[in-house]
């Protein structure tokens, strides 16, 4: 199946590409939030962050670090946004870090969705636990 990411990994499709190595390729994202809002894959096609492979893991986010230093000198910003996907809302089946310049008052307040809150510190204790079971090695 095609895949968009790879085809610009490939060079088969043209993108405003601001680093690239053997590990990762970023580039500018052709719908940005804001001017300079970067799309970081790796190389190698995977679809979702567990899919990586773990020796890249680091690497990887040692690029997306780099692109997110970078990312406010380079075009007057304060700081930035980091994001991923995994599976939902994630437009391009391929992983992909955005990276997107961020000032006080850019008026993104409204990308998330609401905030919810736990009805007591028993279920945020259960809910802790689940993902607890859900990290431990299986037997």
């Amino acid at each position: 199946m095609a895949c968009v990411f790879c085809d610009i990994v490939d060079g088969k499709i043209p993108a405003h590409v601001v680093f690239e190595d053997d590990v990762a390729l970023a580039f500018l994202d052709k719908t940005p939030l804001f001017h300079g809002h970067v799309l970081v894959v790796p190389r190698g096609h995977v679809v979702t962050l567990p899919e990586l492979d773990a020796g890249v893991v680091g690497p990887f986010f040692e690029r997306v670090q780099a692109i997110a230093r970078a990312v406010p000198g380079a075009l007057g910003a304060q700081g930035t946004f980091v994001a991923m996907n995994n599976v939902v809302s994630q437009s391009v089946a391929h992983l992909h870090v955005h990276v997107v310049p961020r000032t006080k008052g850019d008026g993104l307040k409204g990308f998330f969705w609401p905030r919810t809150k736990y009805a007591s510190d028993e279920q945020m204790r259960e809910v802790a636990e689940k993902i607890r079971r859900g990290l431990a090695p299986s037997s």
